[in-house]
């Protein structure tokens, strides 16, 4: 690994050490602000217009618990470690098979990010008229600009961007659900086609199951481990429940998932840009901040140049993947949770969370990259709830081949052993 280097603000190839570290309510902020993504809310407006609306509050909570689960554990490996996602990677990959996962996380993010900001853009064009391509500029640098200034910067905006969220969607939530009835109306609603809960579990995880697997950039900067695994188990419950709300309400009174969409129905044009603007800026700059991460650990190029880069790169390319590349992002999620399982699978049960030492680290482990191509394939081709085998399928493989070579290596020692006694 890099030696330290004290320009290094965001600790990009090196741990976090203990005086960057920060507490409960920070770490809060920061986690909640990830979770408030608006592709939530999509999915969230899904799922309420194919369930009923207790069939959704319990998928919602059992799908949160899971991604909450997962990305909480993933946050305690990191805050004891103080190692990124990509820095975890090493261990488990190897230092070369690991700059394949940085590529792939490293790649969606910037994708998203573009995406990002043409879903801000295009919406603000139209009650507003000022052209886009001029919005997609304003909204690319200010981005770019948070997430090169780095975790405090991101800290600042999701304490600023957290309770206005909250507030102002609820408030709106709230009138459209009293134009059908209020809280009697949602639950008496019944959808004209009913979406099977099997495919509305797959859905509530699958929508932010890819992001996730980053929680390791940020949470690396919880003071305790306790504060990495609570923080983010409570702010994908919450917070990642909440959008999907948000979204089955505005679908069922309004038609619309999107909040910022509901309150521009509602008349309310200044609070919906802020809302919009605000939802987008906080994933966006989560999502900037850790590609910067990811092709800084391949690179070994400064984090905050490489965020500069992609910054340009999603802002100039922000129309042609907002219409071309959801898709091709969306088969890219598929291929990222397999690798939040291997570091899970390699911490806690190869290793049995035993301290993490850079001489254990091989050039590729190849083992590894079998196993996230199992994990890729379950996701694609065994029934059931895709993301759940994605993990469980890349989990298993790889135990239990590192297993088999550990005994196959034990195996033939033993028999050295013996041809050279006897």
């Amino acid at each position: 690994m890099k030696q330290p280097n004290s320009n290094d603000r965001d600790y990009a190839l090196q741990p976090v050490p203990q005086s960057a570290r920060q507490g409960f309510w920070r770490m809060f902020a920061v986690m909640m602000g990830l979770t408030f993504f608006s592709a939530s809310m999509w999915s969230g407006g899904s799922l309420g217009a194919g369930l009923t609306f207790t069939e959704f509050i319990l998928i919602v909570l059992a799908g949160n618990l899971i991604l909450g689960l997962y990305t909480g554990t993933l946050g305690y490996i990191a805050a004891k470690t103080g190692l990124s996602t990509h820095l975890l990677a090493r261990y488990a990959f190897g230092e070369k098979g690991s700059y394949v996962a940085s590529f792939l996380l490293g790649a969606t993010q910037v994708g998203w990010f573009g995406v990002g900001v043409a879903m801000f853009a295009l919406p603000v064009q139209k009650v507003t008229g000022i052209d886009t391509y001029v919005l997609i500029a304003i909204a690319g640098v200010l981005m770019t600009a948070t997430a090169y200034l780095g975790m405090k910067a991101l800290t600042v905006l999701s304490i600023i961007a957290v309770p206005s969220i909250a507030v102002l969607g609820s408030l709106s939530t709230f009138e459209a659900a009293n134009t059908i009835g209020g809280m009697g109306g949602l639950f008496e609603y019944q959808p004209a086609e009913s979406m099977a809960l099997a495919a509305a579990l797959t859905i509530c995880i699958g929508s932010f199951i890819s992001a996730g697997t980053l929680t390791p950039d940020f949470a690396r900067f919880a003071k305790t481990k306790k504060t990495g695994f609570v923080t983010t188990v409570i702010a994908f419950f919450i917070g990642n429940s909440l959008m999907f709300l948000f979204g089955a309400i505005g679908a069922i009174a309004t038609g619309e998932s999107d909040i910022s969409e509901v309150m521009f129905l509602q008349g309310l044009i200044i609070p919906a840009i802020i809302i919009l603007g605000l939802n987008i800026w906080t994933t966006n700059d989560n999502a900037l901040y850790a590609s910067g991460l990811g092709f800084s650990h391949i690179t070994k190029i400064s984090k905050n140049k490489v965020v500069i880069f992609n910054g340009i790169v999603g802002t100039v390319l922000a129309m042609w993947l907002y219409n071309n590349f959801v898709d091709w992002l969306t088969f890219l999620g598929s291929t990222l949770p397999p690798i939040g399982a291997i570091i899970l699978a390699d911490y806690f049960i190869v290793r049995r969370g035993q301290e993490l030492k850079e001489s254990a680290i091989k050039v590729v482990n190849w083992l590894a990259l079998v196993a996230w191509g199992a994990g890729v394939l379950a996701a694609s081709f065994v029934p059931g709830i895709a993301p759940l085998n994605a993990l469980l399928g890349s989990a298993i493989t790889y135990i239990v081949l590192t297993f088999i070579k550990k005994r196959m290596t034990q195996q033939a020692e033993e028999v050295i052993e013996k041809k050279k006694v006897s």
